[in-house]
C-alpha cells in the first residue's frame, strides 16, 4: 500500500463521519449502563445460591464494563459528544467506573496516539517492550523480569488487575498539574463509591462481585491493547523513517472479532481506522471501514490466528518483526 498517496486523499474519505449523533451516544450509554447496573443485582442474588449460578453473570457484567471503558476512551478523544465539557464530565463519572483518572489517561493516551509505531518513543501510553539488542544488553536480573512481564500469564492475568487498582493511582513524573489532580481525585472518589456500594451490598460482597468483574473484564481489556499493536507482521520503526499513515494502516490491528465481542469491545477492532482518525465515534467505525475503498486492503487479523502473538516478546530490527525469545539469536 503507498501510503504517502494516501495522505492528500484519507482525511476527506474520513471526515464524514467523525461528527457525532446525540442519539446514538444516548442509546449507547443507556444499552450499556443500565444492563451493567442491573447485573450488579442480578449476581448478587445470584450469590445467595451460588457462585457458579453467578459466575456466568460476572462474565457477562465484565463485557459491558470494557464496554463502558469504550465510551470512558470516546470521550477522552471528544468523539462521543460535540460538546467538550459533556465529553469531560462523561469522562470523570465513567473513570469512577473504570478506575481510571480521566485527563491522566486522556493525556497519556494522546501521547500513544502520536507515537505508537515508533520505536525511538516509547514508555509512555504502551506497552512495555523491548528490541533484541536492548533486551541482551541487560544484566540477567533484569532480562528475568523482562520475561516475567512478557509472560502471558503475567501480562493478561495478573497485571491487569494490578493495572486498574495500583497503577492508575499514581501520576507520571512528566503529567502537569490538570493531570497529577485527576489522579488525586479519582482515588478518593473511587473510595467513596466503593464504600456506598458496600452499604448496599455488604462489604465482603462487594469485593467478591467488583473484583470478579473487574478481573476478567481488564483481561479482556489489556488483551485487546495488546493485539492492537503487537502481532505478526506489525510495523515499528526508527523516528526518522515513522510515518503516521503507515504506522496506522500497517502498525495497528484490524482485530475482526465475531459479532458479539465486537459489540462488548465497542468496535476497538477496527483500531487501523480509529488510529487515523479518533475523533471517529465508536458506533461509526465499522460502517466508515465498509464504505471507505482504500481501507480495504488492510489484513483482518482474526480471533484464531490472533492467540499466536501472546508469546511475541521483542522486536527484532535487523528482520522488523516482532520474535518470541526462543527465536532469539546471541550476538
Amino acid at each position: 500500500m503507498e501510503t504517502r498517496v494516501l495522505t492528500d486523499s484519507w482525511k476527506k474519505d474520513l471526515a464524514q463521519f467523525q461528527v457525532p449523533s446525540l442519539g446514538r451516544s444516548l442509546w449507547q450509554l443507556a444499552n450499556t449502563l443500565i444492563p451493567y447496573v442491573l447485573l450488579w443485582w442480578m449476581i448478587d442474588q445470584a450469590l445467595n445460591v451460588s457462585f457458579w449460578l453467578a459466575l456466568p453473570l460476572i462474565f457477562l457484567a465484565s463485557g459491558f464494563l470494557v464496554r463502558a471503558f469504550i465510551i470512558f476512551h470516546d470521550c477522552g478523544h471528544g468523539s462521543f459528544f460535540k460538546n467538550k465539557k459533556a465529553n469531560d464530565v462523561l469522562g470523570v463519572l465513567l473513570g469512577l467506573l473504570v478506575f481510571t483518572p480521566y485527563h491522566h489517561w486522556r493525556w497519556e493516551h494522546a501521547l500513544h496516539h502520536a507515537t505508537s509505531g515508533d520505536l525511538d518513543r516509547r514508555g509512555l501510553g504502551d506497552m512495555w517492550m523491548l528490541t533484541v539488542d536492548e533486551y541482551q544488553k541487560l544484566p540477567v536480573r533484569d532480562q528475568w523480569v523482562y520475561r516475567m512481564a512478557r509472560n502471558p500469564w503475567v501480562l493478561f492475568m495478573i497485571a491487569p488487575v494490578l493495572l486498574f487498582t495500583f497503577k492508575q493511582r499514581f501520576h507520571s513524573a512528566q503529567a502537569k498539574r490538570k493531570e497529577r489532580w485527576s489522579v488525586y481525585l479519582t482515588t478518593p472518589a473511587s473510595i467513596l463509591m466503593a464504600v456506598i456500594l458496600s452499604f448496599i451490598f455488604g462489604f465482603e460482597r462487594y469485593l467478591v462481585i467488583q473484583f470478579s468483574i473487574l478481573a476478567v473484564a481488564t483481561s479482556f481489556g489489556v488483551w485487546l491493547f495488546y493485539l492492537q499493536h503487537q502481532y505478526e507482521g506489525v510495523y515499528w520503526a526508527r523516528h526518522e523513517q515513522w510515518d503516521f499513515t503507515k504506522a496506522a494502516l500497517e502498525g495497528s490491528s484490524f482485530y475482526q472479532l465475531p459479532k458479539v465481542l465486537q459489540f462488548f469491545s465497542g468496535n476497538i477492532g477496527f483500531h487501523h481506522l480509529h488510529h487515523l482518525n479518533s475523533k471517529i465515534p465508536n458506533y461509526y467505525l465499522e460502517e466508515c471501514h465498509r464504505k471507505t475503498s482504500f481501507l480495504q486492503t488492510v489484513k483482518p487479523l482474526s480471533l484464531r490466528v490472533s492467540f499466536r502473538a501472546a508469546r511475541l516478546a521483542l522486536w527484532d530490527e535487523k528482520n522488523q518483526q516482532l520474535i518470541r525469545f526462543d527465536q532469539m539469536t546471541s550476538g
